[in-house]
């Protein structure tokens, strides 16, 4: 269960003053939620953060570090063992993040961390988890009646856009470079794409050898797309195009284009029994989320 998809814990002030005890004298465990909360907001170390940013940070890792505490506190929490061999998978996985050993430890340290701090706070990270799964599975099953009127009830969700399957090649326009002005320009553009449409099976080729897109690398190819991935010139041609079809030459604000439609795939509507699997997992899992949820709000009212 998502931590940040809780109730914030500032109606809780007994529970506050335990987290603002720790923001002063921060443990282990503590730290390590501010570590991931930097991470995870801000894709950042702690200490590269700015005020404004650590204000954000601490107020996550409390609000994180809080509710952890809380469900650590409950008979199910000191039921829950946490096998020495799940620990060891736990650590291993945050050392991978790292390119070595040493930038490993010189950011548990930076963080007032060690190895042993890291295995405390992973191995209450572990509890936490295995105590909300073992709530959410209270959950009532779902059932064949349910799973039928949610398809019913949203029909939009079950229909898939007609796609396209492209390759692209691109000449930029650039005044500092004499072959790519925009005369030359218009001119490489206009030789490729009558080699093109007279060789649509050599697109992949041509885009390899002349294309100035990243895609290049890929013979030109952008993927399987629905309406309105591309620049809005080259989306209308696209859409046009007949499978197999070479586009005329094309410009948008970065250049000139050309793009092969390879094959076209069909808006298509999901049936029930494709979809059943996919709508029962997702009205179980809310409905573990509920659950979830409901059983945190009982410990919150009473702690208070």
């Amino acid at each position: 269960m998502a931590r940040d998809s809780i109730p914030g814990t500032r109606e809780y002030p007994k529970m506050n003053q335990i987290a603002d005890r720790h923001r002063h004298t921060p443990s282990a465990e503590y730290r390590y939620h501010r570590l991931r909360a930097a991470s995870e907001r801000f894709q950042a170390p702690v200490d590269a953060l700015d005020a404004a940013q650590r204000t954000v940070v601490e107020r996550l890792a409390e609000q994180t570090w809080t509710l952890e505490s809380l469900v650590l506190a409950t008979d199910e929490a000191r039921d829950t063992l946490i096998p020495e061999r799940h620990l060891d998978e736990a650590l291993t996985e945050v050392r991978r993040r790292y390119p070595d050993e040493g930038a490993f430890l010189a950011d548990l340290a930076r963080n007032g961390l060690d190895e042993t701090g890291l295995r405390q706070a992973l191995r209450r990270e572990l509890i936490f988890d295995a105590v909300m799964t073992r709530v959410g599975a209270r959950a009532e099953a779902v059932s064949e009646e349910e799973v039928r009127r949610f398809h019913a009830e949203h029909p939009e969700r079950f229909q898939i856009p007609e796609r396209r399957a492209a390759r692209h090649i691109l000449i930029t326009i650039n005044a500092d470079y004499a072959e790519n002005g925009r005369e030359a320009a218009r001119a490489r553009i206009e030789a490729l794409a009558a080699d093109a449409q007279a060789r649509p099976d050599a697109f992949g080729q041509l885009a390899r050898r002349h294309s100035e897109c990243p895609t290049a690398l890929e013979d030109g190819r952008l993927g399987t797309l629905p309406r309105g991935r591309l620049y809005p010139e080259l989306d209308a041609a696209l859409f046009a195009l007949d499978a197999g079809q070479v586009s005329g030459v094309l410009e948008s604000e970065i250049g000139f284009h050309l793009l092969w439609c390879e094959h076209i795939e069909p808006a298509r509507t999901i049936d029930f029994e494709q979809a059943r699997p996919h709508i029962r997992e997702r009205l179980q899992s809310q409905r573990r989320h509920d659950c979830q949820k409901a059983w945190i709000a009982r410990l919150r009212r009473a702690g208070t």
